[in-house]
């Protein structure tokens, strides 16, 4: 017989409204909680101002150090320690970044006219003295502040060697006051909690949010009508259209890699078990057939498999099995409990909530390396990881304090960066996709 916690844990994202989100189009406050000394050593010095037009209404170098920051790769140079301000590589005096052992430096100009923001900026590494990267890009209205994350982009790709993910957006779920005085928000924002958007509001719970392969749209979990129902919404239109409320629980949506199905949790044939819908057709698939729970279906990257959570072993554990079905393998074997994964664009990686006892933690299972598992949470109380698309850092909830808050976390563990609201709770974090240029 399943206890109330364990019953609570295993369809938290599906029917319960116990642990509370938050509402609203309120920006997040953003804070970074810790740093990397052996990160790159990298200074992007203030934009220099092109022409005599406004100047820009965005700091683009602030914007491009704090992404770059968080990321836990690099390390910028504090503002406070830059001693030069050369615009363009002919200005530069190598000799004095050697000297504050810097290996890159970022460089460039703004301009503002007629609502269009232009940075060009260069990116050289100190030591060779050596031009890497030169670009040019501009924006208008409120997407000025993309100008900076595409930027930071391309100087992580150039250094890295893989595709930047400063230039994405995330959605969560919020709530601000209690019981009767509730409010309930779907909202999206830039990948650093800035620009929000709501989405849905609701006097009634939401949950799950999950972003289809294009992010043009979400998935998401409603309770409006009383009871669960999945629902998925254009974001640019506002249109939105029900695509299950059948008897019981409704829940824990995800859009396969090609974005023409959709896995979830159903119950209305007794328990939840795991189902596919054909988003054109609507034509329903039954995965799972187990008396166990069955939930938070997520598709792997090439679409041919589904990692799972059930509880038939006696304990939540993940499994795995084909998405045209078949016999589930179990793939967590640390820890007591294992649930609400996360994986990674190359399938390589699955970020979890371990618990052990009363503390339950993000880990991250590598599976290149035979299943090697580490911890990127501190506890007591996170859940809900997301992984970035580019699988350099992870967003994930934190529910042990006063309030719920996000964190963003490199993929190692060593930056956290702390997204709070200040009145209120937030959760169900999802990374979105790349956005088109």
């Amino acid at each position: 017989m399943r206890t109330p916690k364990l019953l609570l844990a295993m369809v938290l994202a599906l029917v319960t409204a116990l642990f509370a989100l938050q509402a609203g189009a309120q920006g997040l406050t953003v804070q970074i909680v810790n740093g990397v000394p052996s990160a790159i050593p990298i200074t992007v010095v203030p934009f220099g101002q092109q022409g005599s037009g406004p100047a820009s209404p965005v700091d683009v170098a602030q914007i491009v150090g704090m992404d770059l920051n968080r990321c836990g790769q690099f390390r910028t140079l504090p503002t406070s320690e830059i001693v030069q301000s050369p615009t363009t590589g002919s200005q530069i005096q190598f000799a004095t970044w050697k000297q504050l052992k810097q290996d890159y430096i970022v460089v460039g100009t703004t301009s503002y006219s007629g609502g269009v923001l232009t940075a060009n900026f260069q990116l050289w590494d100190v030591n060779k003295q050596q031009m890497l990267l030169q670009d040019s890009i501009a924006r208008q209205g409120s997407d000025l502040r993309r100008v900076a994350h595409q930027i930071a982009d391309q100087i992580y790709q150039k250094i890295i060697g893989v595709r930047g993910a400063f230039d994405t957006r995330i959605a969560y779920i919020t709530q601000t006051g209690f019981e009767k005085t509730a409010q309930y928000a779907l909202v999206i924002a830039d990948s650093d909690g800035y620009n929000p958007q709501t989405v849905v509001r609701s006097h009634e719970p939401l949950l799950s949010p999950a972003w289809s392969p294009n992010g043009q749209e979400l998935a998401y979990v409603s309770f409006e009508s009383g009871d669960s129902a999945i629902y998925i919404q254009n974001i640019a239109t506002g249109a939105r259209r029900l695509v299950s409320a059948r008897p019981g629980i409704n829940g824990a949506p995800r859009f396969s890699p090609d974005g023409k199905k959709l896995a979830v949790s159903l119950s209305f044939r007794r328990n939840p078990e795991i189902y596919t819908i054909d988003l054109a057709t609507g034509a329903l698939t039954q995965i799972t057939h187990n008396l166990s729970i069955n939930t938070e279906p997520r598709w792997t990257p090439d679409g041919q498999n589904i990692i799972f959570t059930s509880d038939r072993s006696g304990k939540p554990q993940l499994y795995e099995m084909p998405a045209s079905g078949g016999v589930p393998q179990r793939i967590t074997f640390q820890g007591q409990y294992n649930a609400d994964s996360s994986i990674s664009y190359d399938g390589k990686k699955i970020a979890m909530v371990q618990g052990n006892g009363n503390v339950y933690r993000i880990a991250v299972m590598d599976r290149s390396l035979g299943g090697q598992e580490t911890f990127v949470s501190p506890g007591n109380l996170d859940f809900s990881p997301s992984w970035a698309p580019n699988a350099s850092m992870l967003l994930y909830t934190a529910s042990g304090g006063p309030q719920s808050v996000l964190y963003a976390v490199s993929a190692d563990g060593r930056v956290r960066q702390r997204l709070m609201m200040s009145n209120g709770d937030v959760r169900s974090p999802a990374w979105g996709p790349y956005r088109n240029p």
